[in-house]
């Protein structure tokens, strides 16, 4: 059973920073695509990033310059490093992976909240 499990999340002041981690475990046998969406109240989710295998990177214009996306290919484990955060930042965060167990599904985790406020 693969399970997407995120860390990381919480509140910060504007202009601060947080580190999201999402590892997934459980009869995996590949990654692909990994990527971090967001969900504001009332709002829509949204892609904000993602990252291939080999490393290539796309973000959402609105965090472009702010944020980076990275992974750990031996850890099955993606990460959001989130910079000069603004309070339209705040949302739900997810953590979304294409993974080939006995055939390739997407998978969720279950969310991790970020609120920027002052």
């Amino acid at each position: 059973q693969v399970q997407l499990r995120e860390s990381g999340g919480g509140l910060v002041q504007p202009g601060g920073s947080l580190r999201l981690s999402c590892a997934a475990s459980g009869g995996i046998i590949s990654i692909n695509d990994m990527r971090w969406y967001r969900q504001a109240p009332g709002k829509q989710r949204e892609l904000v990033a993602s990252i291939t295998h080999d490393g290539t990177t796309n973000y959402a214009d609105s965090v472009k310059g702010r944020f980076a996306i990275s992974r750990e290919n031996a850890k099955n484990t993606v990460y959001l490093q989130m910079n000069s955060l603004k309070p339209e930042d705040t949302a739900v965060y997810y953590c979304n992976a294409n993974i080939r167990t006995s055939a390739w599904s997407d998978y969720w985790g279950q969310g991790t909240q970020v609120t920027v406020s002052s």
